[in-house]
């Protein structure tokens, strides 16, 4: 099995390498596992979607009258 570095993989998919780091910690890349301080994932990982929110509205709201 071919495996890629948080580097490697930031590189194939055009993100940087702390975005890659922060996907493996969230476990959104199948595979990836932390080795000896570095993570490895296999080299056929997808790129996860971008779930980030975009339209500048915030999913949870603070309750006015708190």
């Amino acid at each position: 099995m071919n495996l890629l570095t948080a580097k490697q993989a930031s590189e194939k998919w055009g993100i940087s390498t702390r975005r890659v780091t922060r996907l493996c910690e969230e476990g959104r890349i199948k595979g990836a596992a932390k080795i000896a301080g570095a993570w490895l994932m296999p080299a056929d990982a997808r790129k996860p979607s971008d779930a980030r929110i975009k339209s500048g509205q915030y999913i949870k709201k603070k309750n006015k009258n708190a």
